[in-house]
């Protein structure tokens, strides 16, 4: 089987690549950069989609965007069958600001008309979305930011990874769309004593407003929507935890990796050098 991984340098892709390499999938990984992609051998990395002998395909919106119609087409012509998206969460639970519900809900529907087989990931927010705390952590040992009684249950991008990598391959996810979330609904408050748990010593939360956090995050060069979306999605949070699924480990016959074992595997990223 050969799968095409668009996005494959993101948080999902990169781990897609390396699972399916790992179990001897002849994988394409399309990357902007693919020079400096560092994705694993013999993965063929390339800067846009190759369709010749492709079977499936893992579809990133961020990285496809607005041309997703048009690959999907591409796709289609050259004899792909199915089609993977990740999509989000929201689609089906709703929370956050609608925009952005809606834009995947409608690629979602793009898939879904395509005439190839399709399947859903709707994962809750990344564990790895932390690291936005990272430059902080490292500078001040305390993480400043808005919405600390937030309470959702984040999910390990590997888990997301290892539910696609399934879906490729396995002909019952045809028409399937799965709310997938990681094993334990946290606040914020609990995520960041979890990461000073891992490093060994406490980290501090300061409480700020959600104009403050916005700013700080678009002053480490994040894209200007991530912090709307982010923040708007855990400000509904407040009054009501995110919901929680058993997706991941029904899918997968295991537990869903939980907040603190990212945490422990990424603590490097929040450590101080010692100069």
């Amino acid at each position: 089987m050969k799968i095409l991984i668009t996005g494959a340098s993101g948080k999902v892709g990169r781990e897609l690549t390396d699972l399916l390499v790992a179990g001897e999938v002849e994988v394409t990984a399309v990357t902007r950069d693919p020079a400096r992609a560092a994705l694993p051998e013999p993965a063929h990395v390339v800067s846009a989609p190759v369709y010749d002998g492709i079977d499936a395909m893992f579809l990133n919106l961020a990285a496809v965007g607005a041309a997703l119609p048009d690959v999907l087409a591409d796709a289609a012509a050259h004899g792909v069958r199915r089609a993977v998206l990740l999509s989000a969460i929201t689609v089906e639970y709703g929370g956050g600001y609608r925009r952005f519900a809606e834009a995947f809900r409608a690629a979602e529907e793009v898939v879904r008309s395509s005439g190839l087989e399709w399947t859903f990931l709707r994962p809750s927010q990344f564990a790895s979305n932390a690291l936005v705390w990272a430059p902080q952590i490292r500078a001040t040992g305390k993480v400043r930011t808005a919405y600390g009684e937030a309470a959702y249950s984040p999910i390990h991008p590997v888990d997301v990874a290892a539910v696609a990598a399934l879906a490729l391959q396995d002909e019952e996810s045809a028409g399937q769309a799965y709310a997938m979330t990681g094993p334990e609904s946290l606040t914020q408050r609990d995520q960041v004593e979890l990461i000073g748990k891992a490093l060994g010593q406490p980290v501090e939360f300061e409480e700020i407003t959600f104009e403050q956090a916005k700013q700080a995050m678009l002053d480490q060069g994040v894209p200007a929507d991530i912090p709307d979306r982010m923040y708007g999605y855990l400000a509904e949070c407040l009054a009501q935890p995110a919901p929680s699924t058993t997706a991941v480990a029904d899918l997968l016959g295991r537990p869903a990796l939980d907040f603190a074992d990212w945490a422990v595997e990424h603590s490097p990223a929040f450590r101080a050098e010692v100069s």
